[in-house]
């Protein structure tokens, strides 16, 4: 479907990131900007499926180069 793009630091730190952010969507349910953590879904769908659609657009990949 996509081209992976997203390597293994960088998808480790992107589904921990979308968590802590979608974490204080619940954790403060009173906060004014408590919607703004929703854009912790971001994130955390671009770890999950390792491809980052903004990464294809600038030409970039953190995925380790195979040579054969």
């Amino acid at each position: 479907m996509f081209a992976k793009n997203v390597g293994g630091l960088d998808r480790i730190l992107r589904i921990v990131a979308g968590l802590v952010l979608l974490s204080l969507f619940f954790l403060y349910p009173d906060a004014s900007w408590r919607y703004f953590a929703l854009i912790g879904v971001v994130p955390l769908l671009t770890g999950l499926l390792s491809t980052c659609p903004l990464y294809s657009i600038m030409g970039l990949s953190t995925c380790p180069v195979t040579r054969a």
